[in-house]
């Protein structure tokens, strides 16, 4: 298993947690030369990925009309730009049969008064719908959980 995180502290402590068989692999999925190291880790290490569980929940909470470019940028970035692509780079090493799971928010169904949250965080859901079709043909499932929406 493959773990990345932006903070090294807490990917040390990921990592402890769940004990053996586990690589933390520092980096920030909205940094595109972040994800081709992690994936480069990866191919070296063990050659495949069977599952990828893509999972960039960045909140950053402002009132509407408070809310500014760089705000605005750190939270797509990470959310949309950083699961897009972490999917792409990691399709090159899925077989046949893997699966990707999107986690999506459950803020997008249950609401916030933040607004700015909300968007970024439904995206997984259009994303998993719309690259299901296009991996199905190697038979790599495209899944979006969201967790405590039920």
């Amino acid at each position: 298993m493959f773990i990345t995180g932006r903070s090294q502290t807490k990917l040390d402590e990921a990592v402890k947690r769940v004990g053996s068989n586990v690589t933390g692999v520092q980096g920030d999925v909205s940094k595109l030369e972040d994800l081709d190291r992690l994936f480069a880790q990866v191919k070296k290490e063990k050659g495949r990925l069977d599952i990828v569980f893509a999972n960039a929940g960045i909140a950053k909470y402002a009132p509407l009309g408070a809310i500014d470019e760089a705000h605005y940028d750190s939270i797509f970035d990470g959310n949309v730009k950083g699961m897009l692509f972490t999917v792409q780079k990691a399709l090159p090493l899925m077989p046949d049969g893997a699966s990707i799971i999107l986690n999506a928010s459950v803020v997008g169904s249950k609401g916030c008064r933040r607004t700015a949250f909300i968007p970024p965080r439904r995206r997984p859901f259009a994303r998993s719908r719309e690259r299901g079709p296009r991996t199905s043909r190697r038979g790599t499932s495209s899944e979006c959980d969201q967790p405590g929406a039920n």
